[in-house]
């Protein structure tokens, strides 16, 4: 039996999906808190459950020989710091805790690369570098690495857990949308009328469920594994958008201390118009300060992990949402 925490949400849903694909015996047990979201067509066992409630994991983790733990808050939003902190914090505590009464063989924990101190940003970033655990760095960040700390706490006591740390995810399947998916469709809809500095390393959903899979049996208890898929810019993704849409990226950049000036505005006009804010402080933040050479050797030598052309993962990422109907104006 293999137990998926947040098969409802992006990287779960895809990974359910290609666990269900696999051709080998072994059901897969998927807990939801709300909806099912791309997996609700799949072939299997849903369980409603909750991290923040350990005896529900409890109850869904009996009979587990390896736990997924995928569930998490992503947000840069300060007014939802303590949101963030209970879920990616004590709930993975809670993980850990039933994992641990379970007897479950192996965990494997979806953590993110914002983990990690960026900077210096133009060094090369590996699992030797610390954590962010600082006042500079966002409450996400903060709490995916106190995560970890939790998982660690875990491999003291005798669990066998793996760390996977992802860069920005894309690709398809993105149900939610995801920022990343969200930024996609708003090039698409001409929302952004100006590109910021800065970029991003983004890697395909796709490639990092493969080491997700790879992990249960390959990876080394108690190591981190980064998963990068290569840095790119703001105005690279955009032209990256414009030659599989063909709708023209937009021309203007405008310098990173124009952005930070004008992002506290462009929040509230997106709010006046019921979207989801982008380019929110946060975001710029982790914009101009995501490292450039994050190097995933150790997940190559030691998982298979293999990156595809981020071309690839865009025009994937199109094709899906238009299948879906979500590339209208209201999509």
């Amino acid at each position: 039996m293999r137990v998926i925490t947040g098969a409802s949400g992006y990287i779960g849903g895809v990974l359910a999906r290609a666990l269900v694909g696999r051709n080998d015996t072994h059901p897969v047990r998927a807990i939801f808190r709300k909806g099912q979201g791309t997996a609700a067509d799949l072939d299997v066992e849903w369980v409603n459950g909750d991290i923040l409630d350990k005896e529900s994991l409890v109850t869904a983790f009996t009979g587990a020989e390896t736990v997924f733990h995928a569930a998490a808050t992503v947000s840069m939003d300060p007014g939802r710091a303590k949101e963030v902190h209970a879920t990616n914090v004590s709930g993975t505590r809670n993980v850990v805790e039933a994992a641990l009464e379970c007897s479950v063989r192996r965990l494997v924990h979806f953590s993110s690369i914002g983990a990690y101190n960026q900077y210096p940003i133009d060094e090369v970033l590996d699992e030797n570098r610390d954590s962010a655990d600082g006042p500079r760095h966002d409450a996400y960040d903060r709490s995916k690495a106190a995560s970890e700390m939790e998982i660690r706490r875990g491999v003291d006591r005798g669990l066998d857990a793996v760390i996977l740390n992802p860069t920005a995810v894309i690709g398809p399947f993105d149900g939610g949308p995801s920022h990343m998916g969200q930024f996609f469709l708003d090039l698409h809809r001409r929302r952004i009328p100006a590109q910021t500095a800065g970029g991003f390393d983004c890697v395909d959903v796709r490639d990092v469920v493969d080491a997700a899979v790879a992990a249960e049996t390959q990876a080394r208890c108690g190591e981190n594994y980064l998963l990068s898929g290569g840095w790119q810019s703001m105005r690279n993704l955009a032209l990256l958008s414009q030659q599989v849409t063909g709708v023209a990226a937009p021309r203007l950049v405008l310098p990173m201390f124009v952005a930070r000036f004008w992002a506290p505005f462009q929040v509230i006009l997106d709010r006046s118009r019921g979207r989801r804010p982008l380019y929110t402080p946060g975001a710029l933040r982790a914009v101009s300060g995501s490292n450039r050479r994050i190097s995933s050797a150790k997940a190559q030598a030691e998982l298979g992990f293999r990156s595809r052309p981020l071309a690839d993962s865009v025009r994937d990422t199109y094709r899906w949402f238009d299948e879906r109907g979500m590339l209208g104006e209201n999509g």
